[in-house]
C-alpha cells in the first residue's frame, strides 16, 4: 500500500531535503524513523518538492510503500488505527524540527510528486527596524531599506505564465527550466512583513529565490520594473541577480487533482515541458 504523510519542519538545521552522506537531512532524518517505526530494514520516499539547504516547509507531502501487513504489526498493542498510531511512533521517534501532521493512505495512482497540480512557497521580508522581530529571524530575511510593494508586484506581473526560466534557475544537464508560473504577488503583513507567494506547476534549482532577489532589486529603486522583464527575456544567468537567502522561504502548501484524475497528471508532468 502507498502512505501519504504530510510534514512540517524547520529547515534551518538541515541540508536541504535530499538525502547526502554525512550530512543532516529530511529525508535522512524521517527515513530512518519510519523503517524504525515500520520495523523494516528501509523505505523509499517521495516527496513532493526537494527543498534547498536552510528552507523550510509546512506542508510538504511525501510518499511512501510499505506492506500492509507491516504498517498492521508497526501498530503493536495500540489501540488506535495502524496510521494513527504510525503518526504518533514517527513524531515519537523524530527531532523536534520535524514533525508528521497526517498519515492515510493514498488513492490509486497518487504520487507526491509527479501528481502535484501546483507548488506554493512564501517568502518574508523585514524591510523596515519595527517590523524585524529576532524570535523569527530564522523565518524572516532582515533587508536593510524599505520596500515599494507596489513596483515589485507591477514587477511581478512580468513574470507569470508559461516562460523559460533559465534566468532564475541553476542549470542541471538535460532538465528544462519551462514552468509555468501560476502566481507572484506581494503584500505586507499587519506586522509590518513584506510576504510574497508564488505558486508554479514546479520550480527548478534556486528559482523562488533567484525571483525575490529580482524583484526586491526593483522595490528598493535600484533597478525599473522593466528590467524583470528583460531578465527574463535574456534567458541566461545574470549575475547581477541576487540569489537571496534560504531562511525566508517556506513550502506552504501542495496541490492535488480528484482521486480519478492522479493517474492522467502523473502522465502529463512527466512529459517534457515545450515551449507553447
Amino acid at each position: 500500500m502507498r502512505i501519504r504523510i504530510d510534514l512540517a519542519y524547520d529547515g534551518g538545521g538541515f541540508h536541504g531535503w535530499a538525502a547526502q552522506p554525512g550530512l543532516r537531512t529530511v529525508q535522512g532524518e524521517l527515513s530512518a524513523a519510519a523503517a524504525t517505526a515500520l520495523r523494516v530494514p528501509s523505505v523509499h520516499l517521495v516527496c513532493a518538492g526537494r527543498t534547498d539547504t536552510g528552507v523550510h516547509a509546512r506542508g510538504q507531502v511525501v510518499h511512501l510503500d510499505v506492506e500492509p501487513e507491516a504498517l498492521a504489526r508497526s501498530a503493536g498493542r495500540s489501540p488506535d488505527p495502524p496510521l494513527v498510531a504510525l503518526v504518533r511512533r514517527l513524531n515519537g521517534i523524530l527531532p523536534a524540527d520535524v514533525r508528521v501532521r497526517r498519515a492515510v493512505e493514498a488513492a490509486d495512482g497518487f504520487d507526491a510528486r509527479f501528481s502535484a497540480l501546483w507548488r506554493r512557497y512564501a517568502y518574508r521580508v523585514a524591510d523596515a527596524p519595527e517590523a524585524v522581530d529576532p524570535l523569527v529571524r530564522g523565518h524572516v530575511l532582515a533587508w536593510p531599506r524599505p520596500l515599494d510593494v507596489d513596483l515589485m508586484n507591477q514587477a511581478s506581473v512580468l513574470l507569470m505564465g508559461q516562460h523559460d526560466f533559465a534566468s532564475f534557475c541553476k542549470q542541471r544537464e538535460g532538465a528544462t527550466t519551462i514552468r509555468v508560473l501560476q502566481e507572484l504577488s506581494w503584500q505586507r503583513l499587519p506586522s509590518g512583513v513584506v510576504e510574497a507567494t508564488v505558486r508554479a506547476d514546479a520550480f527548478c534549482h534556486s528559482m523562488v529565490r533567484s525571483l525575490v532577489g529580482c524583484l526586491l532589486a526593483v522595490g528598493e529603486g535600484r533597478r525599473p520594473v522593466s528590467w524583470a522583464g528583460d531578465v527574463l527575456a535574456a534567458e541566461r544567468r545574470d549575475a547581477s541577480v541576487a540569489v537571496v537567502h534560504a531562511h525566508g522561504l517556506t513550502l506552504e502548501e501542495v496541490a492535488y487533482p480528484p482521486d480519478a484524475e492522479l493517474g492522467a497528471r502523473v502522465e502529463l508532468t512527466r512529459a517534457r515541458r515545450e515551449k507553447a
